[in-house]
């Protein structure tokens, strides 16, 4: 098979795999409905030929095989001609798995919470430890400069998502991955629009533990119940790790300092430029991992000194008008309430501000009406936009707006609903003051809100 399509091409992972493809030697060419910098010019600059928006004539008539990203459905005009002209059609765990993973030593970050962190930070540190490892990770380590990135190392780290394979497969991507660890930072329920319960959930993470082989490693957060549960019966060998007595590897002595983190993990002493228990359990698998796979205590401590975080997590934008705006991914209630108790931890004396947009296929929804409320209230002034198309999600399941306002100031925090960026760049240029810590939580764009706030606040 020399000539691939790619359908959904400017995706991260998409763009990233199909590169590689280029550089082995296929021709690859690809379509996208939001063709635009950076990927698309990467994506040029290798020498793939690229179609803006989703035609049935855009698939060459050369191309043998096509791979259809995640956000492709039924409907598409390129995935109903390659139905029609009975093309072999993949998807991209499948392109991964065939050309990337196997033989290699695969480590596979899982976990409702914390992928992103700890599979950057494990990817950096096996880069700082003279590796260069191939990673496919779900945001962009400053460290690496990419989210994805494809080499010769026979180490492979893969943010693993529990999230559906292709339109045709609803296997979760993660099984795919043909793991060597597997690291499962902990399981809630999550993706309302494809799992019913959280037995569904957890379900897909037993599969993906049944799929680690003998001469691998499952670690597991032995403070999640959900994990432990999971783990049970498992073929390959488990590990678990967190802060309580019964781990097999405990983190202990915690002590939280302005500029940095120190704990002990099984009796050896590490430092990380990051603050909030979270970030200790997210360090805490990366070195687990990094042990697992043959490095050194003093590799891995100067790996973690050197650490620079992620885009768009606790990423300070900017200060303006004595006014910090942090920009942070937190979506699920769970990791709004966390990201909220770190910058506490960091910002001890800053009255807090968390600005919340419901984008999410499970937050437009109400199932977790209550938990949303109470993770927001952690704050000290709770701000929530309206529900991006509300029409997608029936009224009946929808989010109650008014109802989670009524129960965030029950629980004697101040909140706002607005119906838009503008209201609530206007609310807050009006209600902040100087020493605000206004922490803006979203998994999309969010309408450019974060220099907005700054423009505002500096005029």
């Amino acid at each position: 098979m020399q000539h691939i399509h790619f359908i959904g091409i400017c995706g991260t992972a998409m763009g990233s795999v199909a590169a590689a493809m280029q550089a082995k030697g296929f021709t690859v060419t690809g379509s996208d409905e939001n063709v635009y910098p950076p990927m698309s010019t990467f994506l040029e600059e290798q020498g793939v030929k690229i179609f803006s928006g989703y035609k049935a004539k855009n698939i060459p008539e050369t191309a043998e095989v096509i791979v259809v990203g995640n956000a492709i459905s039924r409907g598409n005009a390129e995935a109903e001609e390659a139905l029609e002209r009975k093309l072999l059609y993949v998807s991209l765990p499948e392109v991964l798995k065939e050309h990337f993973l196997r033989g290699r030593r695969n480590l596979v970050v899982s976990g409702t919470h914390g992928k992103t962190t700890t599979s950057s930070l494990l990817a950096w540190l096996l880069k700082s430890a003279g590796v260069d490892p191939s990673h496919m990770i779900g945001g962009i380590p400053r460290n690496l400069g990419r989210g994805a990135a494809f080499t010769d190392s026979d180490f492979v780290v893969l943010e693993g998502d529990e999230y559906d394979t292709a339109f045709f497969d609803k296997r979760s991507k993660f099984l795919h991955y043909l793991p060597e660890v597997v690291i499962v930072n902990n399981v809630e329920f999550d993706h309302a629009d494809i799992y019913d319960s959280l037995d569904e959930i957890k379900l897909t993470f037993k599969r993906l533990l049944n799929v680690v082989p003998r001469n691998g490693m499952a670690f597991v957060n032995g403070d999640c119940p959900n994990s432990l549960d999971v783990a049970k019966g498992a073929p390959a060998p488990v590990k678990t790790v967190g802060l309580g007595e019964s781990c097999d590897l405990q983190v202990t002595d915690i002590d939280y300092l302005p500029e940095c983190t120190r704990f002990d993990l099984d009796g050896e002493k590490y430092e990380i430029p990051m603050a909030g228990e979270f970030n200790v359990r997210n360090a805490a698998m990366a070195i687990c991992a990094a042990r697992f796979s043959g490095f050194s205590e003093d590799e891995i401590r100067e790996g973690l000194l050197a650490f620079d975080g992620i885009a768009r997590r606790q990423e300070v934008r900017g200060v303006a008008g004595g006014v910090r705006v942090i920009d942070d991914f937190a979506h699920h209630p769970t990791a709004i309430g966390l990201a909220v108790d770190s910058l506490r931890q960091q910002y001890p004396d800053s009255r807090m501000w968390a600005v919340f947009e419901p984008r999410s296929n499970t937050t437009r929804r109400n199932v977790f009406q209550n938990e949303l409320a109470a993770n927001l209230a952690k704050a000290d002034i709770a701000v929530v936009a309206a529900v991006p198309d509300p029409e997608k999600v029936e009224e009946s399941e929808r989010l109650d707006p008014e109802k989670l306002m009524a129960d965030i100031r029950t629980a004697g925090t101040a909140s706002h609903y607005c119906a838009d960026v503008d209201a609530i760049v206007k609310l807050v240029a009006a209600e902040a003051r100087e020493g605000d810590t206004i922490a803006v939580l979203s998994n999309g764009g969010f309408g450019g809100i974060h220099q907005r706030l700054l423009d505002s606040l500096s005029s």
